[in-house]
């Protein structure tokens, strides 16, 4: 039977195992969210306290993305997710527990729900890059959407169960259910036969992790567009968060169940946008997708602040959800498919970090600006925000690199396996070696002088994202058809990694950019090792 092109991803045993996994938990932590929020209407029903919930379960990825993409890049990510699953179930356990006994008060439930938001925030960039792992590059897009259908399937039911649960049984209860849901990821995890690591040089230093993976984003422009076009649209839809609550308990005059179906109204309409989208994607680039988004979100929004009954509210929430699935699904997928494996956890890190750094902020000053102005204006603005802000960026391209017919290597000398001079060879095995040097030497037609410069500019970016500290390109004044490259590595292990950084298309650029050099041999390649100590400081 063949499988519906929204589909096509299960079709992969791993994935499915995961996908399904991922459902359960995403259930759970939606459940907890619902019964959390709502407790905080009882504990201290005001706007900031009520957004605090959801600082507090947004902010720690804000704190603590980056290291634990660095954390996923360069440990087992098998063995790192299990242990950031058992940290959620554990801290759910504790939540669920003090609850049951009565002694959860507003800042306890506050502390609690950013111990579990840490654990969400360990386990987010090591899951998404799990995604290439488990489909094939032409299944990748379509099965980052579907991850985003199945958190939306769970917005659907997660919800409306707690919003139930909690009129049955408590918010306890929804905690407890919560912190079940990751011990079946725990088995599920453990069950994921993941290939062994074949990686031949040692490991990343955690530290230089970290700085190689803020080097890569901030030399990637389609990573530093979706970062930006992402804050903008995460940062306005967030107020949504921290006002439905109140939303619905005050200016509609609802229930907690009346709460969990219009997360679950949202959830629908996030579901029914993502089947639609393998239709929409030949029609509608990345970037178009996101401003149809932040607009529609904006909207919803506007629809929202001025809902007096259930029906409408209702409504803006389908639109939104619509609105929610389609842009983070299409910005999740161009900050994916723009970061190759070796730093692929690391770089959806610092996109999550940004992205939900401006999704604290946003549900904070919805907070803020509800209690000030009411809901209904915090609302508008917001909506109107949404909409500004979406066309105001709408020009930061999120798509790939034009595909380039040479993707022949480039045309440098690769890197020896061992140094011509025996003498430095216990000296390069050091990872602490110091800092190399290294220089290719081209001559170039000076008639090309300017379209060698352009290509160059490209050859930068491809040489700061292998790996490079820094980059210089210098012109010989007496003779203008010479010229030298320059970048630098932290040491001789950094070099030899940098072979296995680049791109196709890095070596397209490199190879394009080489290719203006003329003469009878090729561009000679030097590397230097720096030896001595820096004497300035004397």
């Amino acid at each position: 039977m063949r499988l519906p092109a929204a589909l096509v991803p299960l079709r992969h045993p791993s994935f499915r195992l995961l996908w399904l996994a991922n459902l359960c938990s995403n259930t759970g932590m939606w459940m907890q969210n619902t019964g959390a929020g709502w407790l905080m209407t009882s504990l201290a029903p005001s706007p900031v306290m009520v957004s605090l919930v959801q600082v507090a379960s947004l902010l720690p990825v804000f704190l603590f993305a980056l290291p634990a993409g660095a954390l996923a890049d360069i440990m087992d990510r098998r063995l790192y997710l299990i242990g950031a699953q058992a940290w959620i179930a554990a801290a759910g356990t504790l939540l669920a527990l003090l609850t049951f006994a009565g002694l959860t008060g507003p800042w306890g439930l506050v502390a609690l729900t950013f111990a579990i938001g840490m654990g969400t925030a360990m386990n987010s960039p090591a899951w998404a890059a799990v995604t290439p792992e488990v489909v094939p590059r032409q299944d990748l897009a379509q099965a980052i959407v579907l991850n985003g259908i199945g958190f939306n399937i769970t917005r659907a039911i997660g919800p409306a169960i707690g919003g139930f649960t909690v009129a049955a049984a408590g918010a306890e209860a929804t905690f407890a259910l919560n912190a079940i849901s990751f011990i079946v990821v725990i088995f599920a995890l453990v069950a994921w036969k993941r290939p062994p690591d074949r990686r031949t040089l040692p490991k990343e230093h955690f530290v230089s992790a970290m700085g190689a993976g803020l080097r890569f984003v901030s030399a990637s422009p389609v990573l530093r567009a979706t970062i930006l076009r992402g804050c903008v649209f995460f940062g306005f839809s967030a107020v949504i968060w921290g006002l439905l609550p109140l939303l619905v308990r005050m200016q509609l005059g609802l229930g907690p169940e009346w709460f969990g179906i219009m997360l679950a109204g949202m959830g629908i309409g996030a579901v029914g946008a993502g089947l639609l989208l393998p239709s929409l994607r030949g029609r509608l680039s990345r970037g178009g997708t996101v401003t149809g988004a932040s607009v529609l979100a904006g909207a919803a929004l506007l629809l929202l602040g001025n809902a007096q009954h259930a029906a409408v509210a209702l409504l803006a929430m389908l639109a939104f959800g619509v609105a929610w699935l389609s842009g983070a699904s299409t910005l999740q997928a161009a900050a994916q498919l723009a970061s190759p494996a070796w730093v692929r956890a690391r770089a959806i890190g610092i996109y999550q970090l940004a992205t939900f750094g401006a999704l604290a902020l946003g549900a904070g000053l919805g907070g803020w600006a509800g209690d000030a102005l009411g809901l209904p204006l915090a609302l508008g603005l917001a909506g109107a925000g949404s909409i500004a802000g979406g066309l105001l960026v709408r020009g930061r391209s999120i798509e790939p690199g034009p595909a380039r017919e040479d993707n022949a290597p480039p045309a440098t000398p690769a890197p020896r396996p061992e140094p011509a001079a025996a003498s430095l060879a216990p000296i390069l095995a050091e990872e602490e070696s110091g800092r190399v040097l290294e220089v290719v030497r081209l001559r170039i037609d000076p008639a090309d002088r300017a379209a060698f410069l352009a290509a160059m500019a490209e050859c930068r970016f491809a040489r700061l994202r292998s790996g490079a500290l820094a980059w210089r390109l210098y012109e010989d004044v007496a003779q203008p058809d010479r010229w030298v490259e320059l970048w630098v590595v932290a040491n001789w292990t950094e070099h030899l990694r940098e072979e296995g950084r680049l791109t196709e298309e890095d070596r397209a650029i490199l190879a394009r950019a080489h290719g203006f050099h003329r003469g009878d041999t090729p561009p000679e390649a030097a590397r230097y090792l720096n030896v001595m100590p820096d004497m300035t400081a004397r």
